[in-house]
This record gives structure tokens, sequence and C-alpha cells, in this order.
């Protein structure tokens, strides 16, 4: 099975975006038709082969979210409006474009205008919040207890937003404040509470199944349609490319943890010295161990088995 690297929908809808994995295209009536691929990035490195159906798993574990926090948090507003493509404007692709392969991995959401910050919320100490605290115990300018070790589990959950980096650029941790000054005290306080609010749930539903959510990124925006203007949960939510996924099975703090991600990836470039190079190509056993990780998050999530075939 190939991977899908591009949809090349261009001729059809004017393509807004494209990113890393996901490609953005211009619908009717203020909508997005967000599309995943299967393109994998490592190191802010976009490798040149992919991992077959990931963009399905992807866009189908965060329609999952989206309906599952809508009915514990009713107040909670997101801009996804339906799975796929809708049926008026699939109708208009050639038949060799009406596939499950590309409605599997596309999904239909509200045009909003996004928070220039990244809303990451860290329930465990890892990755750059433990490199942080290493210095100075503090992470985003919040002093933490000493004598914590790595993937030690924090008292509370912590909001520690970062910058929204540009194409080619990187995300810059900032504290609580600078994120109000940036976005507004009142939104920022709404968008912090927010994701705490959906770490928490999130976090004890996935335990029950297997999995802690170390941490987790969200995006929010502002839908401008209604009055008052509506704080709305948007892009992919709580993915193995949004979060760090731990086995509750084999946890233990004082050492880093396997992740249900493209961690074999990362540990392949880093032992063969690929790190951060353009032009690699995946292995196949590296392929099929990270598309592995993929499913088995999904399915531990979600609690059905993922099927291949339909794609």
């Amino acid at each position: 099975m190939s991977a899908v690297l591009e949809t090349s929908l261009g001729d059809f809808f004017p393509l807004l975006s494209t990113g890393k994995v996901r490609e953005i295209y211009k619908l009717p009536a203020k909508q997005l038709l967000f599309i995943t691929t299967d393109r994998i990035s490592a190191y802010d490195i976009v490798l040149s082969n992919g991992i077959p159906q990931k963009g399905a798993i992807l866009t189908q574990l965060s329609e999952f979210w989206f309906r599952y926090l809508s009915t514990q948090i009713p107040t909670l507003h997101t801009h996804f409006l339906s799975s796929g493509i809708p049926p008026q404007i699939l109708s208009t692709l050639p038949p060799h474009l009406q596939t499950p392969s590309l409605t599997r991995r596309s999904m239909t959401v509200k045009s909003c205008r996004v928070f220039p910050i990244e809303s990451i919320v860290r329930g465990y100490l890892s990755g750059s919040a433990w490199s942080s605290y290493q210095k100075d115990k503090t992470v985003n300018g919040i002093s933490l207890p000493p004598n914590l070790l790595e993937s030690s589990k924090l008292q509370t959950p912590l909001w520690t937003p970062s910058t929204k980096a540009a194409p080619g650029e990187k995300d810059e941790n900032i504290s609580p404040v600078r994120a109000a000054e940036i976005v507004g005290t009142e939104y920022c306080d709404k968008i912090a509470a927010l994701s705490l609010q959906i770490y928490q749930i999130a976090a004890t539903y996935a335990l029950e199944r297997g999995i802690i959510i170390a941490d987790t990124k969200f995006e929010f925006a502002l839908d401008e349609s209604v009055d008052p203007p509506e704080v709305v949960l948007v892009d992919e939510v709580l993915t193995p490319d949004s979060s760090r996924f731990w086995s509750k099975e084999k946890y233990e703090a004082g050492r880093s943890q396997e992740s249900y991600d493209k961690q074999p990836l990362r540990d392949w470039l880093v032992k063969t010295g690929q790190k951060g190079k353009d032009g690699v190509k995946m292995p196949e056993d590296i392929v099929e161990a990270t598309t592995k990780r993929y499913q088995e998050a999904y399915e531990k999530l979600v609690g059905k088995e993922w099927d291949p075939a339909v794609d």
C-alpha cells in the first residue's frame, strides 16, 4: 500500500496552505477542507517517503476527540463540521478521486481566525520542559518543586504556551504573561482554562485505556461569525503528532519513555547520522514500526481495530 504524499486538488479548490503534513483548501460558505497526507517529519525535516494511512489515522482520531469532547463539555465550540468531503462537493471531483483513501483523511471545518500561540498542556515532565527544569527548576517561567525526575507526573498540569512560528522557524516557549500580551488577557484566560479542562478529561479517558497523555498541543481560533465572537478548538486534537502518548504499563519515572508516535523514526535517524538531513528515505522496517505505533494508539483510544482495507 503506497503513501499519499500530496493531494493535488488545486484545480478544483483554492489551496490556502501546505504544511509538513496537512493541506488546506478553501470551500464555499466560509468552510475549509483539511486533508492530512501521509507525509512525516522529524527534527523539522520532511522525509522523502511517508507512512501509509497515517493521515487517515490522524484525521479519524481527531474526529473522535472532537465528538467525544463535545459530549463531555457541552459549552465547547470547535471548528469541526463533518467527516470527509461534503457530498455535493465530492460529486464534482473526477471519479478516481472519489475514494475512501481521500475522504478518510479529510474533514470539513469552519473557517476561523487562528490565535498566534500554541496552547500546550503538560501533565508530566518531559521533552523541552525537562531540559528547562534541569537548568533552573522552571518551565515557561513557572517554578516547580526541586528533586523532580525525568518523566515525573506533575502535581497539577501546567499550561505552557509557545509562539506560533512561521514556516521554517521554530516555536518559542513563552510565559502565560507573554501569551496574554499577544492575544489579550480575556482570550488568554479562556484558552488556558479550556486547554486544562480538555486535557484533564482526555487524560482520564486515555489512562483508563492504558495510555498516558504526557503532554499535548492545542490550537484555538476566534469564530467571528457569531456575536459575541467565540473561542473555538481547531486543528488536530490529541493525536500522536500533537501529543506525547506513553504506555501506562511501561511507565517509570526517572527515564525517558517509549512514545506511540514517530519514535522509531527519530531513533533511526540519530543512529544512522541522518538527523536534520534533507532527502532521507526510511527503510521498510522503520515504516512498518512507525505505522504500528500510530495504529496502536488509535485502537487503544477509539476502542476498535483500525481497518487498513478500507483504503
